[in-house]
């Protein structure tokens, strides 16, 4: 794996993950009501740093092999959408459009984990902890706003997020 590549990749990640210092739940997510199954807030900061960690290495590994270009255009895909959600979800608190943007990551990372096995394995096998992850984050933004409707400040219409986190 070429280190050099592999902190490059995950340079890329700081964008998504100041998105959470920028937009955190706050009060407002707090006062949600949520599924039982919900996982504890500690959770989520490890899951995020493991997973940067691992699709950096998987972007990393799969450069170095030759037709990953597909993979690495969908990578550039996937962390677009991740970046979006947190504004949109705890910024903007517009959770059905935060439900389309997760809709959207679920696929990229799909294919972006599929793009990756057709060149390396271990690159693809990477992404399969991201896709799992994406699926529980899925479900429970789903959840949320099926038991918050009110909340939901994209009901109003496009202009009616409130553009604070606390």
């Amino acid at each position: 794996m070429d280190y050099a590549l592999f902190f490059t990749y995950l340079a890329a990640c700081v964008a998504p993950a100041m998105t959470g210092a920028m937009f955190p739940p706050g009060a407002w997510y707090q006062a949600l009501r949520k599924p039982s199954w919900t996982p504890p807030n500690w959770a989520f900061p490890v899951a995020w740093t493991t997973l940067y960690l691992l699709m950096s290495a998987a972007a990393a590994r799969a450069s170095g092999f030759a037709g990953a270009e597909l993979g690495l255009a969908l990578w550039s895909v996937q962390i677009a959408f991740n970046t979006l959600w947190t504004p949109v979800f705890f910024g903007l608190r517009w959770m059905k459009v935060a439900l389309a943007v997760l809709g959207a990551l679920w696929l990229a990372v799909a294919a972006t984990m599929i793009a990756f096995f057709r060149v390396d394995g271990w690159a693809g096998a990477m992404f399969l902890p991201y896709l799992v992850w994406v699926t529980v984050a899925f479900a429970l933004n789903l959840s949320v706003l099926r038991l918050n409707p009110e909340a939901d400040a994209s009901r109003a219409g496009a202009g009616s997020g409130t553009g604070a986190a606390g």
